[in-house]
């Protein structure tokens, strides 16, 4: 009920108070369009209020020499407009003429018409009409008052009191624009001060906000751009009068969400309608804004915008709705970067975290927990539409891990909370279906032979559906992988796994605390196969059993956690080659031309080196990260530029600490040389847990865990090396951090571009010339005396 009031009163507040909160919305979004060109005046020099001054004087020098502009072409439409009254007169009597032609129709509705009067005729009473035709008064006369026309003095007045409302509230909006732009700073600060709570989510707030409003204006303004532009230009070639005039006001009426550009398609089209006397300059004209709408919606509009303003279809269509209520047409202008601060507050304030929920783009459930509601809701054939698009790419390892597993993870979860019979039984036939389709979309390679791996469930279904899954992924990547059932540990059990082939046995666990069961389970299998290497796949296993220590307690030879560590697991203690035992970084084609830009860039120049030493020293602090470094990719090696700090020797690793020296590594054993091939960022969380860089010598030999590298561009787009940041430890980045070591990277580019063109200029300056000497050494000179 709260909540519910307090929604009440803000509405009414904003109904209300609308007369002082519409110029005031107005300003701040015109202080968002004209804050980043008083900021550039003032990086040129200038002081901010002569910077305000002159953008805001521009701008009303623009529009008033536009509002000129458009008002000699109306002057000029208007006095031609009486010169088509012929036309129009013909069209509408052709159109009337059409109109009342019999239509396939008209036929069979006479007919019907027929039928129906002569079921409904009554017999006439000739008597009784003619009575009433006597006693009926006559019809009463219209009678029509004209006013006199008002003088020209009214008419001013009239005139002065429909615009003085308009002229106020435009005044009001330039004062407050003026004011926001001369107090930008102060009222930021004031705003931060009445958000309250963290400073940093208060800041990462507004300049989101800020950052998601200005491009979705930026981005609207180039959408109506390349929108009235071609309308004016094809409408000037199809003879529209006018055509300037009609660009503009589509141009401008596209800033009208969903209505706008129908009213502005109205008046060129009415107009062809006038001006031709046929019909091919009305359907010229209709083509063309067809074809327009078409390709801004379609094309530029999805190329420009992507997710500028985070808000869904839907979100949009409501806000528009609701501010329109509110408003006014006013409030369908400033729907969507009003509805943007609402997302964005809902993003940062946890109370209203449902604004984001019912606000943003974003899917409201991830992909294993739509999988998840599919599979309680007994929609298989969903569920298997989502796990078939989500594997599309062929990696169904990595399906099985970030899906798959998480989906029986929550099954878990719930088994003994909320989740009944029925519930647990639809996920279980719907996740053995899952995998069934998965394995006939990915069948395993033919003819595999050599030791096989054995997986199998230790006590519940989900164990049972887990190993499923690993022995699927194992046999993709090249190993005969067979499935047994769990089922009760007895010693007819045991016998009837025939485990007398393989060579490495996976135990699959789901609970929390499988110690005592995996270690009875290991025993028993250790009795009858001796020399079988057991892997426990410990799902949910708590950081404590993953200790080595935990490991030889329990009987196993390893324990892993993921399905793409037991992969590598398996391929340790097999010896067997997988098809990607680890990744080695691939040559892009056009590599002799980015080799070409590396050398012109100045990167390896010796004078670059303080740059990238300062980058590596900044990405170390900010990231928290022992070791971070700039690196470039050159035809088959790895050279480190630049560095800070410095790898711990770790348990596994080197006896000493790697510093950036020890780095210089073959291209193809080089992470980075990833980034520079698939030209984006690239985070590994956990190298000894990622089956595409596990199993590198390099790496291992250094004891890297974690990886995070982001590219760096030229001009041209070519990826030169990398910003990067290490560690012994595994580690994770949340996608703000990962956009953070990207601009990192792009300013370190920046930094480049601007020194190599200073070294180029110094080097273009000829040396000055030296006169020759005027005495040779050991030449007497003349004394002063």
């Amino acid at each position: 009920m709260i909540g519910l009031v307090t929604a009440g009163v803000i509405i009414a507040a904003l109904y209300f108070g609308r007369d002082i909160l519409i110029p005031l919305a107005l300003a701040f979004l015109l202080g968002f369009v004209l804050d980043p060109l008083v900021m550039r005046l003032k990086r040129w020099g200038l002081p901010r209020a002569a910077a305000v001054f002159i953008v805001v004087a521009s701008a009303l020098g623009v529009l008033g020499l536009a509002g000129l502009l458009l008002g000699n072409q109306v002057s000029a439409l208007s006095a031609q407009l009486p010169t088509y009254q012929s036309n129009i007169k013909s069209k509408l009597n052709d159109l009337r003429e059409s109109a009342s032609r019999p239509g396939m129709f008209d036929g069979a509705l006479k007919t019907f018409d027929t039928l129906k009067n002569e079921v409904d005729k009554a017999p006439a009473n000739l008597a009784e009409s003619s009575e009433k035709a006597k006693t009926t008064p006559p019809p009463p006369q219209r009678v029509q008052l004209e006013q006199k026309s008002p003088s020209s003095f009214q008419q001013a007045i009239t005139w002065l009191e429909a615009s003085s409302g308009p002229l106020a509230n435009a005044g009001i909006v330039l004062v407050f624009v003026v004011l926001i732009l001369l107090d930008r700073l102060d009222l930021r600060d004031r705003l931060l001060r009445l958000w309250g709570g963290s400073l940093h989510r208060s800041t990462d707030a507004m300049d989101e906000a800020g950052t998601r409003i200005s491009k979705y204006l930026t981005m609207q303004l180039v959408i109506n751009l390349t929108y009235g532009v071609p309308m004016a230009v094809g409408l000037w070639f199809i003879g529209v009068p006018g055509a300037i005039l009609w660009g503009a006001v589509a141009a401008v009426m596209r800033f009208v969400p969903y209505v706008g550009p129908m009213i502005s398609a109205i008046f060129p089209v009415a107009l062809a309608f006038a001006v031709d006397p046929g019909w091919s300059m009305v359907l010229w004209t209709v083509g063309l804004i067809v074809a327009l709408e078409v390709l801004s919606n379609n094309f530029i509009e999805p190329w420009l915008y992507g997710a500028s303003t985070g808000l869904s279809a839907m979100s949009l269509m409501v806000s528009a709705i609701f501010w329109t209520a509110l408003w006014g047409p006013i409030g369908l202008i400033m729907s969507t970067p009003l509805t943007v601060c609402l997302l964005v507050i809902g993003r940062y304030l946890p109370r209203l975290k449902f604004l984001d929920v019912l606000l943003g783009s974003q899917p409201a459930l991830d992909t294993p927990t739509r999988i998840y509601q599919r599979l309680l809701a007994g929609d298989v054939e969903e569920a298997i539409e989502l796990a078939t698009e989500v594997s599309a790419n062929g990696d169904v390892a990595s399906f099985y891990d970030e899906s798959g597993l998480r989906v029986l993870r929550m099954a878990t979860s719930d088994h003994a909370s909320v989740a009944t019979a029925e519930h647990r039984h639809r996920v279980v036939i719907g996740m053995n279906a899952l995998i069934d389709d998965l394995c006939e979309q990915h069948p395993s390679p033919a003819g595999l032979g050599g030791p096989s791996v054995v997986c199998i469930g230790g006590k519940w279904e989900v164990d049972n559906l887990a190993a499923n899954m690993l022995a699927h992924a194992l046999s993709l990547e090249g190993t005969h992988a067979e499935l047994r059932p769990a089922g009760t540990l007895s010693a007819d059990y045991i016998a009837r796994l025939d485990l007398a082939s393989a060579h490495t046995v996976c135990l699959s666990f789901f609970s929390p605390e499988p110690q005592l069961q995996a270690r009875h389970f290991c025993r028993r299998l250790r009795r009858s196969w001796p020399d079988v290497q057991i892997i426990l796949t410990l799902w949910n296993a708590p950081p404590e059993l993953l200790a080595e220590d935990a490991c030889k307690k329990m009987g196993a030879d390893a324990v892993v956690t993921s399905i793409s560590e037991a992969v590598v697991q398996v391929s340790t203690l097999m010896g067997v080659q997988f098809n990607e035992g680890f990744m080695p970084a691939p040559i892009p084609e056009a590599d002799a031309e980015r080799l070409r830009a590396l050398r012109a860039s100045g990167a390896l120049d010796t004078r670059a080196q303080p740059i990238f030493d300062t980058a590596a020293k900044r990405a170390a602090d900010v990231f928290d990260m022992p070791m971070a470094m700039v690196s470039l990719i050159d035809e088959g090696k790895q050279t480190v530029r630049g560095a800070h700090g410095s790898l711990p020797a770790a348990a596994e690793g080197p006896s000493e600490p790697v510093r950036g020296e020890d780095l210089n590594i073959p291209r193809s054993l080089s992470m980075c040389g990833h980034v520079v091939a698939n030209s984006q960022t690239l985070v590994v969380p956990d190298i000894a847990r990622d089956l595409r860089f596990a199993g590198n010598p390099a790496l291992q030999a250094k004891g890297l865990r974690f990886y995070a590298g982001a590219p760096l561009r030229d001009d041209a787009g070519h990826v030169l090396g990398t910003l990067c940041i290490l560690d012994v430890e595994p580690h994770s980045l949340n996608q703000r951090e990962v956009r953070l070591l990207e601009a990192m990277a792009d300013d370190v580019m920046s930094v480049l571009r601007e020194s190599a063109l200073q070294w180029r200029a110094t080097a273009s300056v000829p040396a000055p010339t030296s006169s020759p000497p005027s005495a040779t050494v050991g030449q007497l000179l003349p004394s002063g005396g």
